[in-house]
This record gives structure tokens, sequence and C-alpha cells, in this order.
């Protein structure tokens, strides 16, 4: 996996360094994970140390900790055992108190590299809507989705969901034997990480045909995303975007199956800041993933995941956007 281009890492490890001094801390610990590769490291077996004057991978961290460090912030995907090997005397406390912060605005090279993930992310879920489903299980189809998106160049499947039918009303349903037939709901969503950067599209589809009742909640949904971007625009809070998707689905009458949330930060990782619903202002540079849902038990659910920029002014797209809901013909 890339780290993000070399040319900014000397400004990272700079404000990196800046957040240290003021939570007190005197040395990062990571290891092969999006705060390692923000700071420039390389996936590998290895740690990278960062200093008040060096920035070091190495296969033995505490060696490199300096002498008297009173704190040392580690990285939160630290292994047990890779703690347990750090024999210093410091306090260990979380590294993503001081880098998280620093993740929350991409860099223009950042969001392209965001935008070509949710575009590879897009062009996968096109393709499966070229896929023949009638008959096949739900899990069938997610090897045939999870095989389209490492030809695509994914370095990594984050998450894959297919659900088919009373299926779709599970928020978390994992693919499944069951077998898609004509008139089931069907959503489908990929995350995965391209070139380092992660992104999450979903989309909606109909076998043959809807059910009934499914399309107007499927335009609930889509009013959802609308309000939402309408919404996005710095300095708001990030709240106003989940408030937005929540009273579009509130007038709906379907207020009590939204789904509890309405999309979190993408970028190194899959999931980081903006949290949506939170007080923090929105900022251009933040990339975050939209995704308002409705779920009804037992009968069907509907859930649309989209790649998101902050400008100076209104919000791109990156992932092209939920279209009309698409009925697969086989």
């Amino acid at each position: 996996m890339r780290p993000p281009p070399e040319a900014g890492r000397a400004p990272r490890l700079a404000a990196a360094r800046a957040a240290m001094t003021a939570a007190g801390v005197d040395a990062l610990v990571l290891r092969p994970s999006p705060d390692y590769r923000l700071l420039g490291g390389r996936d590998g077996d290895g740690f990278l140390v960062v200093t008040a004057d060096a920035a070091v991978e190495t296969g033995d961290p505490a060696a490199l900790v300096p002498a008297g460090a009173r704190r040392v912030a580690v990285d939160p995907e630290m292994r047990v055992r890779e703690l347990f090997a750090m024999t210093i005397g410091a306090e260990l406390v979380p590294a993503s108190a001081v880098l998280a912060p620093l993740r929350l605005r991409k860099e223009p090279e950042e969001v392209a590299a965001v935008e070509r993930a949710a575009l590879r992310a897009e062009e996968v879920l096109r393709q499966a809507g070229e896929l023949a489903w009638f008959g096949a299980t739900e899990q069938a189809m997610a090897r045939r989705l999870r095989l389209l998106a490492l030809e695509s160049g994914c370095e990594e499947v984050l998450a894959l969901r297919v659900a088919a039918g009373e299926h779709t009303a599970r928020p978390r349903h994992r693919p499944g034997g069951r077998v898609i037939n004509p008139g089931d709901a069907l959503l489908v969503s990929l995350c995965g990480r391209w070139d380092g950067y992660c992104a999450e599209v979903g989309r909606v589809f109909a076998v043959a045909e809807p059910p009934e009742d499914y399309e107007a909640m499927y335009t609930v949904v889509l009013s959802a995303h609308r309000a939402a971007l309408a919404a996005a625009r710095p300095p708001a809070p990030a709240r106003a975007v989940a408030r937005a998707v929540g009273e579009v689905i509130d007038a709906s009458g379907y207020g009590r199956f939204a789904a509890g949330h309405a999309g979190r930060g993408v970028g190194l990782g899959p999931e980081e800041g903006p949290w949506l619903g939170e007080e923090a202002p929105l900022a251009p540079g933040m990339t975050f993933c939209l995704e308002p849902a409705i779920y009804v038990p037992d009968l069907f659910g509907a859930r649309v995941a989209d790649v998101v920029v902050c400008t100076g002014s209104e919000p791109l797209v990156l992932s092209g956007g939920p279209p009309p809901l698409r009925v697969l013909d086989r």
C-alpha cells in the first residue's frame, strides 16, 4: 500500500511534532496502519518511530525512544505482544489523539487519490449490474464482486455486502446462502483500499421488478442524500448533515426505521473523521462517506453510499452519486 505522496511528508511530520509537543508526547511509535502511512511509513514488518528530531523505520522501536521519555504515543492498531515488547518506563497513550486531527483535511493530491478509489469502487458496482443474478446465492455474487474489485487494482477488500430480499433490512448482514429471486430488493456495497486510500460505494437494485412500495422508499433515501449534500457546506457542523438526513426520513414516515448514523470520514482508513453527527465544523478538504439508509425489519431496506469531499462552497460527490432505482433483467 502506498503512503501519501512523498512531497507532503515534511509538513505532515512538522504538524505531527507540533501536536506531540502540545500533548506532552516525547515519541510516536507506529506500526503499519493508516497513521503509519500518513507520516511516510512503508508497509512492512517494522515500526516508524517519530521523535523531535528524527523519523526512523526500525524493527526495535524501544531502542529509538529517547532516554527519559515520559509519554509515548503508540499506534491504536498495535498488537498486545508488540506493546509488551515495548520495555520502556514511559506512559503509553493512543497515537490517535495526536494524529486523528491531522487526517481530517486532505491535501489536493490526497483528495485526488480518494476520488480514484471512489471511481474504482463505483466501476465495480456498475459491472455488478451487468452480472446474472437470478438463481445465484448472495455468497456466490459476493465472490464475483470480490474478484472484480481485485481485478480493478483493489489492494484490500475491507467490506463487501450483498443482501437480497428481507436480508436488505439487516444493517450488518453478511452474504449467505440465500438464493436471489425475481421480485427481490438487492443492496450491494464495496469498501476497499486502492493505492493506499479507502472508499465505499453502495447501490440499490431490484431483480426483475421492485417489491411493492420499495421504489417509494428508495426515493426517500435519494431525497435524504440530496438534503445531506445541501447541508455539507463549511463551516456548518458535521451534525447538520445527519440532521438533514433525519429530517427528510422523519417527514416521510420512515423515521423510526432510519439508520443510526448518516456517515463517517474516509481516507487512509475506512472509518475516520469527520464523524457525521458530531459538533465539529466541516472544512474544505474533508472527505466522507455519505450513507443514508432505511431498514424496515423483516421486509426490506434501502441504503446508498457515496464518497463526498467538502469544498469552499458546495460539496462534490466523488463517486458519481446514486442513480434512479435500477431493475436488473437477469
